[in-house]
């Protein structure tokens, strides 16, 4: 296990309902998340702690890059893009939900630009995970999820990982970069009977994975075999998401949720909806883009 960590700060008071979804965007150098029940997708400079929105709408379930001013956002139950120099939201695919209550969650790009994004149904299990590659085209990879949360990929881009929160699991898969397939899922963190679920998650370069721990008051880093090797410590009940950014992608970002704390929880974990920092822990994986051209209209 690793020796004590640096304490994480504050870096935005914004007391949201749900933040989630945390992307460092090197060309700007700025940190976009998002505020899922507020409809809002926040941009901040870490160096100022300046932190603005866009109101977008609707529920925004997660955003990856799509240019150096565009973001490509998954929504309740459809795609668009964000022009991040005017908020100006244009519409990209709609995708019919299978079951009133489902809506698009956590997601991310892979190192060939294309955009990976799941569903939620906590009730029902009808939860999927979704490719939209460059050429528009949609592809189901997954079915069967309870939340399809944290995802990402290991640094030799060989592994895909994918949460599903109620199952309180972290999977792997193959993963074939050229075609984008992902096969032989198995099991390769499994929480249960540890009263943690594992929510976002990010990559640092040694190929260990950070996953934000809903209602775990943590971060924990799992090597690249599975096991645990150290934990993170946080002054909030439900932190949701993580990734590396700053300088040398050597600073750690966290986003958590206020959503369904009583009184008494929340003044026990009175930054809950802030967003926080960490630097010196380890050092990430570059943020990937989504690789669809400019100049293709939206369908």
């Amino acid at each position: 296990m690793d020796t004590a960590a640096p304490k994480p700060e504050v870096l935005v008071n914004a007391r949201a309902r749900l933040g989630e979804g945390p992307c460092w965007h090197e060309p700007t150098r700025t940190l976009y998340w998002v505020d899922i029940h507020n409809h809002r997708v926040h941009h901040c400079d870490p160096t100022t702690g300046e932190n603005r929105f866009f109101e977008v709408g609707e529920v925004v379930g997660c955003l990856a890059p799509a240019g150096d001013y565009r973001l490509i956002l998954a929504r309740r139950h459809d795609l668009v893009f964000l022009d991040t120099t005017d908020g100006a939201v244009t519409p990209i695919l709609q995708v019919e939900a299978p079951r009133p209550g489902v809506r698009f969650n956590d997601g991310k790009c892979d190192a060939a630009g294309r955009f990976w994004f799941g569903s939620a149904d906590p009730e029902g299990g009808t939860g999927c995970l979704y490719r939209f590659d460059p050429d528009r085209s949609l592809h189901r990879m997954e079915t069967g999820l309870f939340i399809s949360n944290g995802l990402g990929w290991s640094p030799d881009q060989r592994t895909f990982y994918l949460t599903d929160t109620p199952r309180q699991t972290i999977y792997a898969y193959d993963f074939d970069l050229e075609s984008g397939r992902i096969a032989r899922r198995r099991p390769w963190v499994d929480l249960s009977g540890m009263g943690l679920f594992p929510d976002g998650l990010t990559v640092d370069r040694e190929g260990c994975l950070w996953s934000a721990m809903w209602d775990g008051w943590c971060v924990v880093r799992f090597a690249p075999d599975g096991r645990e090797r150290s934990r993170l410590g946080l002054p909030v009940q439900r932190p949701t998401c993580c990734t590396f950014g700053g300088a040398d992608l050597g600073t750690l970002f966290i986003t958590s949720a206020s959503v369904g704390l009583s009184e008494a929880q929340i003044e026990k974990s009175f930054h809950s909806g802030d967003v926080f920092c960490v630097r010196g822990l380890a050092v990430g994986v570059p943020t990937y883009s989504f690789a669809g051209s400019d100049n293709v209209k939206a369908l």
